[in-house]
């Protein structure tokens, strides 16, 4: 015995054919079971509409999580890694390139800011690195006009970590 499973295209079709109060239920019922889904609804009814708002929000979210950073580098790694859990749900959210590499660099720019006196910890260095390398290869999929603004943030935040960290190789980051 096996469980159907269904497409999305046949799922689209039926729910094109339900009325709106059981449409509603099944929307509730959904939300219910998942956190991640009541925050991906309450995102899409409430702050869609308001892009940039949002990821200003996000912004400041983020920026308070790195000012509260333990000292010790364990769990200073943790929290970077639950900052990036976040803007990746949120980034997902908003399924934005610009967005995401706006994310990214305020990420690498509060880094930048707060975690310099745990730099030499190994997994705090690849946490920075293996953004900068997401960034890298996000601002080049964008548009030309895109991609200069976005370059050139990237290139302000490459040269702040030339200046701030010993260990930080600038030319295998350049675009």
């Amino acid at each position: 015995m096996s469980i159907a499973t269904y497409s999305l295209q046949q799922i689209k079709k039926e729910l094109q054919h339900l009325p709106a109060e059981q449409l509603a239920e099944l929307t509730l019922r959904l939300i219910r079971y998942k956190k991640e889904n009541k925050d991906l609804l309450g995102y899409l009814l409430f702050d869609a509409n308001n892009e940039q708002e949002f990821i200003e929000s996000i912004k400041a979210e983020a920026g308070f999580m790195f000012s509260q950073l333990p000292v010790q580098p364990y769990f200073a790694a943790k929290a970077l890694r639950k900052i990036l859990k976040l803007l990746s749900k949120y980034t997902k959210f908003i399924g934005s390139k610009p967005a995401e590499i706006e994310l990214l660099l305020s990420f690498c720019q509060n880094y930048l800011q707060y975690v310099v006196r745990q730099a030499s910890h190994k997994p705090i260095r690849l946490i920075l690195t293996r953004q900068l390398d997401k960034i890298k290869t996000a601002i080049v999929k964008l548009h030309e006009d895109l991609q200069f603004d976005y370059g050139q943030e990237y290139e302000a935040v490459l040269e702040t970590a030339a200046g701030k960290l010993p260990w930080f190789d600038k030319k295998s980051y350049m675009l």
